[in-house]
C-alpha cells in the first residue's frame, strides 16, 4: 500500500472512530455553537430572513438526533437517525426554508418529517404546520421530540407523503424532504393558488431541488439548487 493511501486510510479511522465519540456539552455550549451555525454557516452563505434566522437560532437540533451524533448537531452535515434516513445539514433547512417566503398565518405541509427538525423550524414562523412520515418508527421518535421541545402544536401523522393531507388542503406551502421521481399530482392538487412547493426531485442519474409556484392554476417550475436526498417512499418501502 502506497504511503499516501496509508495516511487518507488513517485519517478515515480517526473521522469515524472521532465521530461515534459522544462528547458531553452543556446548555451553554449547545447555545455558542448554535449560534456559530447561524453566524458562520448559514448567514455568511446568504441566507438573509430574519425570520429564518432566528428560528434556525431557537431551534434545539441535538435534541432531533441520536445522542451519539449530539457533539456534532451543530456541524454543516446531514446526521443518521436511524432506519436508513438522515438529518438534512443546517444550511439546506435554511435554505429550503427561506426560498418558500413563508408568512406566519400561512399553512405548510411537510413530506419527510425524519427527525422532526424541520418541522419544529416551520412551526417557529408559521401557526399551522402540518407534517406526514412514512415510516412509522420515525414518526413517532419525531412526535416525541417536538413535544419535548415545546412544538406539541405541529400536527403530525404516519402516512404515505406521496398522497399528501387532503382533508387540511389547500397549503399556502409544501415543503418535500425526500425525493420522488417525479412531482405527486396530489402534491400539485393540495397546493393553493399563489401557493409555492420545494421539492428534490431524482432524475435517476441527478437529483435537482425544484420550486414550484401555483398561478392561475398553472404550476410554473425552476430548477433552484443540485441536491442530493433519501428517496421517497410507500408504505412498502417503494420508490415513488
Amino acid at each position: 500500500m502506497k504511503k499516501g493511501l496509508i495516511v487518507v486510510f488513517q485519517i478515515q479511522l480517526l473521522l469515524i472512530s472521532g465521530f461515534c465519540q459522544v462528547v458531553d456539552m452543556n446548555a451553554e455550549e449547545y447555545l455558542e455553537a448554535r449560534k456559530e451555525m447561524v453566524e458562520r454557516q448559514i448567514s455568511a452563505r446568504g441566507i438573509a430572513d430574519k425570520r429564518v434566522l432566528e428560528a434556525m437560532g431557537r431551534v434545539e437540533r441535538h435534541h432531533f438526533v441520536p445522542e451519539q451524533y449530539r457533539s456534532f448537531a451543530y456541524s454543516d452535515r446531514p446526521l443518521p437517525i436511524g432506519e436508513g434516513q438522515t438529518i438534512s445539514q443546517p444550511y439546506v433547512v435554511a435554505f429550503m426554508t427561506e426560498i418558500l417566503e413563508l408568512k406566519k398565518n400561512e399553512k405548510v405541509l411537510e413530506i419527510g418529517t425524519g427527525s422532526g427538525y424541520q418541522a419544529a423550524v416551520l412551526a417557529e414562523i408559521c401557526d399551522n404546520v402540518w407534517t406526514i412520515e412514512v415510516n412509522e418508527i420515525l414518526a413517532e421518535r419525531a412526535r416525541r421530540a417536538l413535544d419535548e421541545t415545546g412544538y406539541s402544536s405541529v400536527h403530525l401523522r404516519s402516512g404515505d407523503g406521496y398522497l399528501g393531507w387532503e382533508e387540511h388542503s389547500p397549503f399556502n406551502a409544501i415543503i418535500v424532504t425526500c425525493a420522488p421521481s417525479n412531482v405527486p399530482r396530489p402534491l400539485q392538487d393540495q397546493l393553493a393558488e399563489g401557493g409555492r412547493m420545494i421539492i428534490p426531485v431524482d432524475a435517476g442519474f441527478a437529483q435537482e431541488l425544484i420550486l414550484l409556484r401555483k398561478i392561475e392554476g398553472k404550476l410554473v417550475r425552476r430548477e433552484v439548487l443540485p441536491v442530493r436526498f433519501v428517496p421517497m417512499l410507500n408504505k412498502d418501502g417503494v420508490k415513488y
